[in-house]
Protein backbone atom coordinates (compact mmCIF):
# COMPACT_ATOMS: atom_id res chain seq x y z
CA UNK A 1 0.00 0.00 0.00
CA UNK A 2 1.00 3.09 -0.74
CA UNK A 3 1.12 6.24 1.70
CA UNK A 4 1.24 10.53 2.09
CA UNK A 5 3.77 11.51 4.33
CA UNK A 6 2.59 15.17 3.63
CA UNK A 7 -0.82 17.27 3.80
CA UNK A 8 -2.18 19.65 1.48
CA UNK A 9 -0.15 23.33 1.84
CA UNK A 10 2.77 21.75 3.78
CA UNK A 11 5.92 23.62 3.52
CA UNK A 12 8.72 20.88 1.89
CA UNK A 13 12.37 21.27 1.06
CA UNK A 14 13.64 20.37 -2.25
CA UNK A 15 14.90 16.38 -1.75
CA UNK A 16 11.83 15.61 0.65
CA UNK A 17 9.60 12.19 0.46
CA UNK A 18 6.41 12.94 -0.02
CA UNK A 19 4.60 9.62 -0.80
CA UNK A 20 5.86 6.06 -0.85
CA UNK A 21 4.54 3.31 -3.00
CA UNK A 22 2.83 3.45 -6.11
CA UNK A 23 -0.52 5.32 -5.42
CA UNK A 24 0.50 8.37 -5.79
CA UNK A 25 1.84 10.00 -8.82
CA UNK A 26 4.29 12.85 -9.35
CA UNK A 27 3.10 15.95 -10.93
CA UNK A 28 4.68 19.54 -11.23
CA UNK A 29 7.98 20.29 -9.23
CA UNK A 30 7.91 16.35 -8.06
CA UNK A 31 9.74 13.16 -9.55
CA UNK A 32 9.75 9.60 -8.68
CA UNK A 33 12.95 7.50 -7.55
CA UNK A 34 11.97 4.16 -6.96
CA UNK A 35 8.74 3.75 -5.20
CA UNK A 36 9.31 7.41 -3.52
CA UNK A 37 7.78 10.79 -4.49
CA UNK A 38 10.39 13.56 -3.66
CA UNK A 39 9.78 17.20 -4.21
CA UNK A 40 12.09 19.52 -6.69
CA UNK A 41 11.43 22.87 -4.88
CA UNK A 42 10.85 24.58 -2.11
CA UNK A 43 6.98 25.19 -1.39
CA UNK A 44 3.38 23.98 -0.60
CA UNK A 45 2.03 20.66 -1.61
CA UNK A 46 -1.14 20.11 -3.35
CA UNK A 47 -3.29 17.34 -3.97
CA UNK A 48 -5.16 16.74 -6.86
CA UNK A 49 -6.65 13.25 -6.51
CA UNK A 50 -4.02 10.86 -6.40
CA UNK A 51 -1.42 13.02 -8.14
CA UNK A 52 1.00 15.10 -5.38
CA UNK A 53 2.21 18.94 -7.00
CA UNK A 54 4.49 21.40 -5.72
CA UNK A 55 3.81 25.05 -5.94
CA UNK A 56 7.47 27.01 -5.51
CA UNK A 57 7.30 29.90 -3.17
CA UNK A 58 9.69 31.49 -4.99
CA UNK A 59 10.88 31.92 -8.31
CA UNK A 60 10.06 34.63 -10.92
CA UNK A 61 6.93 35.07 -12.81
CA UNK A 62 6.56 33.75 -16.38
CA UNK A 63 4.20 35.71 -18.45
CA UNK A 64 1.15 33.69 -19.66
CA UNK A 65 -1.51 34.41 -22.58
CA UNK A 66 -4.59 35.08 -20.49
CA UNK A 67 -2.59 36.90 -17.50
CA UNK A 68 -4.08 39.91 -15.96
CA UNK A 69 -0.60 42.27 -14.86
CA UNK A 70 0.35 45.44 -13.82
CA UNK A 71 2.80 47.29 -16.21
CA UNK A 72 4.75 50.45 -16.07
CA UNK A 73 5.34 52.17 -19.74
CA UNK A 74 9.27 52.76 -20.24
CA UNK A 75 9.68 53.55 -23.62
CA UNK A 76 7.25 54.78 -26.54
CA UNK A 77 7.91 53.83 -29.93
CA UNK A 78 6.06 54.58 -33.44
CA UNK A 79 3.12 51.72 -32.82
CA UNK A 80 2.64 51.83 -28.91
CA UNK A 81 4.26 51.40 -25.73
CA UNK A 82 7.04 49.30 -24.18
CA UNK A 83 5.95 48.15 -20.74
CA UNK A 84 8.41 46.67 -17.96
CA UNK A 85 6.23 43.41 -16.85
CA UNK A 86 8.40 42.46 -13.73
CA UNK A 87 10.76 39.69 -15.85
CA UNK A 88 13.41 40.14 -17.82
CA UNK A 89 11.16 40.74 -21.02
CA UNK A 90 9.32 43.35 -22.15
CA UNK A 91 6.00 43.38 -23.03
CA UNK A 92 4.77 45.91 -26.48
CA UNK A 93 1.09 47.21 -25.96
CA UNK A 94 -0.12 48.29 -29.37
CA UNK A 95 -1.88 51.71 -30.36
CA UNK A 96 -4.83 49.71 -31.23
CA UNK A 97 -4.67 47.08 -28.46
CA UNK A 98 -4.86 49.85 -25.95
CA UNK A 99 -7.71 52.40 -27.03
CA UNK A 100 -10.23 52.56 -29.07
CA UNK A 101 -10.49 56.10 -30.32
CA UNK A 102 -9.00 56.86 -33.37
CA UNK A 103 -5.08 57.56 -33.36
CA UNK A 104 -3.40 59.56 -35.80
CA UNK A 105 -0.69 58.85 -37.25
CA UNK A 106 1.92 61.83 -35.93
CA UNK A 107 0.01 61.60 -32.59
CA UNK A 108 2.06 62.73 -29.17
CA UNK A 109 1.73 59.07 -27.76
CA UNK A 110 2.95 60.74 -24.45
CA UNK A 111 -0.62 62.33 -23.91
CA UNK A 112 -2.37 59.10 -23.56
CA UNK A 113 0.19 56.74 -21.64
CA UNK A 114 3.11 58.67 -20.57
CA UNK A 115 6.71 56.96 -19.84
CA UNK A 116 6.54 56.06 -16.24
CA UNK A 117 3.05 55.76 -15.78
CA UNK A 118 1.45 52.22 -14.94
CA UNK A 119 -1.58 50.44 -16.86
CA UNK A 120 -3.47 47.36 -16.38
CA UNK A 121 -3.41 45.26 -18.70
CA UNK A 122 -3.59 41.62 -20.17
CA UNK A 123 -0.82 39.36 -22.09
CA UNK A 124 -2.80 38.02 -25.62
CA UNK A 125 0.46 36.44 -26.77
CA UNK A 126 4.06 34.97 -25.49
CA UNK A 127 5.78 33.90 -28.40
CA UNK A 128 8.91 31.36 -27.81
CA UNK A 129 11.30 34.15 -27.96
CA UNK A 130 9.32 35.83 -24.58
CA UNK A 131 8.07 38.88 -26.87
CA UNK A 132 4.92 39.39 -25.01
CA UNK A 133 2.09 41.39 -26.51
CA UNK A 134 -0.35 43.57 -24.14
CA UNK A 135 -3.99 44.35 -24.62
CA UNK A 136 -6.01 47.22 -22.08
CA UNK A 137 -9.42 46.44 -24.52
CA UNK A 138 -10.92 44.61 -22.05
CA UNK A 139 -13.16 45.34 -19.05
CA UNK A 140 -11.04 46.67 -15.86
CA UNK A 141 -8.05 47.19 -18.36
CA UNK A 142 -6.89 50.98 -17.90
CA UNK A 143 -3.96 53.42 -16.95
CA UNK A 144 -3.81 53.58 -13.24
CA UNK A 145 -4.73 57.04 -11.81
CA UNK A 146 -4.34 57.93 -7.88
CA UNK A 147 -3.87 55.49 -5.26
CA UNK A 148 -0.33 53.05 -4.44
CA UNK A 149 1.13 50.30 -6.09
CA UNK A 150 2.92 47.69 -4.37
CA UNK A 151 5.01 44.50 -5.09
CA UNK A 152 4.92 40.86 -3.65
CA UNK A 153 6.49 37.81 -4.31
CA UNK A 154 4.41 37.00 -7.52
CA UNK A 155 4.08 33.16 -6.55
CA UNK A 156 1.76 34.33 -3.59
CA UNK A 157 -0.96 35.93 -5.85
CA UNK A 158 -2.77 33.18 -5.32
CA UNK A 159 -2.94 33.32 -1.64
CA UNK A 160 -3.30 37.27 -1.59
CA UNK A 161 -6.15 36.44 -3.94
CA UNK A 162 -7.57 33.42 -2.13
CA UNK A 163 -10.17 30.67 -2.88
CA UNK A 164 -12.61 31.97 -5.24
CA UNK A 165 -11.72 35.06 -4.44
CA UNK A 166 -12.28 34.86 -0.63
CA UNK A 167 -9.28 36.74 0.43
CA UNK A 168 -9.19 39.89 -1.75
CA UNK A 169 -12.92 40.52 -0.78
CA UNK A 170 -11.97 40.54 2.76
CA UNK A 171 -9.13 43.07 2.52
CA UNK A 172 -11.76 45.21 0.41
CA UNK A 173 -14.61 44.98 2.76
CA UNK A 174 -12.40 45.85 5.34
CA UNK A 175 -10.44 48.59 3.98
CA UNK A 176 -12.92 49.81 1.60
CA UNK A 177 -10.42 50.23 -0.73
CA UNK A 178 -10.51 49.17 -4.88
CA UNK A 179 -7.41 46.45 -4.97
CA UNK A 180 -6.39 44.77 -8.67
CA UNK A 181 -3.84 42.24 -8.18
CA UNK A 182 -1.68 41.55 -10.82
CA UNK A 183 -0.33 37.88 -11.47
CA UNK A 184 3.26 39.30 -12.01
CA UNK A 185 3.15 40.79 -8.03
CA UNK A 186 2.46 44.47 -8.37
CA UNK A 187 -0.71 45.23 -6.86
CA UNK A 188 -2.75 48.30 -7.34
CA UNK A 189 -4.55 49.78 -4.03
CA UNK A 190 -6.49 52.88 -4.41
CA UNK A 191 -8.76 54.26 -1.21
CA UNK A 192 -8.38 56.17 1.79
CA UNK A 193 -4.40 57.08 3.00
CA UNK A 194 -5.58 54.92 5.46
CA UNK A 195 -7.37 52.20 4.24
CA UNK A 196 -4.61 52.17 1.43
CA UNK A 197 -2.11 51.20 4.63
CA UNK A 198 -4.26 48.99 6.55
CA UNK A 199 -4.53 46.79 3.09
CA UNK A 200 -0.95 47.29 2.14
CA UNK A 201 -0.05 46.01 5.48
CA UNK A 202 -3.18 43.24 5.07
CA UNK A 203 -1.42 42.12 1.96
CA UNK A 204 2.44 41.80 3.10
CA UNK A 205 1.31 39.80 6.44
CA UNK A 206 -0.29 37.45 3.84
CA UNK A 207 2.67 37.26 1.90
CA UNK A 208 5.02 36.41 4.88
CA UNK A 209 2.37 34.16 6.48
CA UNK A 210 1.12 32.45 2.88
CA UNK A 211 2.80 29.10 4.31
CA UNK A 212 0.68 29.04 7.51
CA UNK A 213 -3.26 27.40 7.79
CA UNK A 214 -5.87 29.40 9.26
CA UNK A 215 -4.81 32.60 7.29
CA UNK A 216 -8.30 33.44 6.02
CA UNK A 217 -9.68 33.75 10.13
CA UNK A 218 -6.51 35.17 11.27
CA UNK A 219 -7.10 37.87 8.53
CA UNK A 220 -10.44 38.45 9.67
CA UNK A 221 -9.60 38.77 13.17
CA UNK A 222 -6.26 41.47 12.27
CA UNK A 223 -8.58 43.41 9.64
CA UNK A 224 -11.56 43.54 12.03
CA UNK A 225 -9.40 45.16 14.98
CA UNK A 226 -7.80 47.57 13.06
CA UNK A 227 -10.65 49.16 11.61
CA UNK A 228 -9.58 52.52 13.84
CA UNK A 229 -6.23 52.65 11.39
Amino acid sequence: MGSLLVQEKDIIIPGEILAEGMDYLPGENTYRENDKIHARVLGLVTLSGRVVKVTPLSGPYVPMIGDKIIAKVVDITMSGWRLNTNTAYLALLNVKDATTRFVRKQEDLSQIIAIGEYVIVMIINVTSQRLIDASMREPGLQKIVGGRIIEINSQKVPRIIGKKGSMISLIKTHTGCEITVGQNGLIWIKGTPEGEHKAELAIKIIEERSHLSGLTEAMEKYLGETHDL
